[in-house]
């Protein structure tokens, strides 16, 4: 009688061929060029894969993003602690709203006393609790606050976000101070590049926002003709196109978020940076040239 499953090996056949257990990315990689040696031979791979149209751009761009987030750590991705937008346990409600409005986050690390001293995190939406039912008490709302070390790999980070759907962590430095935060986004950021939602830019519309505190939020893509339209300073137009390249020129490389270039009498703060590029530039008016253009 034949066999109804000649194709299908008997249990426990030593000579059966065995599982693939290379993952998805490893088989890949030996697809698109199996003689890759190294990290950079392999990310030129992809490009030659993109140019040869065996893999379209998007996937080009992510696959960079996935080899590259092996080397990075949450103090690579975080927001710095002197950027972060936190709530004050002590605030009245009015106040807390206003926060919440103003950033448009959906998550917020709350302190007691000093900034370093963060108590748990607030969802946002937790605030109409308080509006229905005021006489709830704040610190009954909040979550328990994540800590996680600075030198923490991203590859590590996004599987923890996943597995105990905490979105947001604080960063500590290896002294237990608050060094900043990382949010999800931010580490899915660093593989699939920058996320756009609602408070965004969109097509069309200035790179240029005034914000609550009467300061801006610049794009780093924002032409420096619109800069010093806006400002009514003359920044120089003659090399650079866009004012991310020039304070990239001032600062002799990319800053980094957090680090601060002053040009002229406009200080540039930078607030997102993305690919190699800044995204967003927080600028104000310099104070001391202010005071001193005053006294002229």
């Amino acid at each position: 009688m034949p066999d109804p499953h000649p194709s299908r090996p008997p249990r426990g056949d030593r000579h059966a061929p065995q599982a693939d257990k290379r993952s998805l990315f490893e088989r890949l990689v030996e697809f698109v060029s199996p003689g890759v040696d190294s990290r950079d031979e392999l990310i030129e791979t992809l490009a030659d894969a993109e140019q040869r149209e065996l893999i379209p751009p998007e996937s080009r761009v992510m696959l960079e993003g996935v080899i590259r987030m092996a080397d990075l750590t949450a103090g690579d991705a975080m927001v710095p602690a002197p950027r972060m937008d936190v709530l004050d346990i002590e605030s009245p409600y009015d106040d807390l709203l206003w926060v919440v409005i103003d950033t448009g986050h959906s998550r917020f690390p709350v302190f007691e006393g000093s900034r370093d001293n963060i108590i748990g995190t607030l969802m946002a939406k937790d605030l109409l609790k308080l509006q229905r039912a005021p006489e709830l008490n704040l610190r009954t709302l909040l979550r328990p606050a994540v800590f996680v070390p600075e030198s923490k790999g991203l590859n590590e980070l996004l599987r923890d976000f996943r597995s105990n759907r905490n979105h947001l962590a604080m960063v500590i430095d290896e002294f237990g101070n608050t060094a900043g935060l990382i949010t999800i986004e931010d580490v899915l950021e660093e593989i699939v590049g920058e996320i756009e939602d609602e408070f965004d830019e969109k097509d069309g519309e200035s790179g240029i926002y005034t914000l609550a505190d009467g300061s801006h939020r610049v794009a780093g893509d924002t032409e420096i003709a619109a800069v010093n339209e806006a400002f009514v300073v003359d920044l120089p137009v003659d090399e650079f196109d866009t004012i991310g390249g020039l304070v990239a020129q001032e600062l002799g490389r990319v800053p980094r978020r957090g680090e601060s270039v002053t040009i002229a009498n406009l200080v540039f703060s930078v607030m997102l940076t993305r690919g190699g590029a800044v995204r967003w530039f927080k600028v104000t008016r310099n104070p001391e040239i202010a005071l001193g253009s005053d006294g002229a």
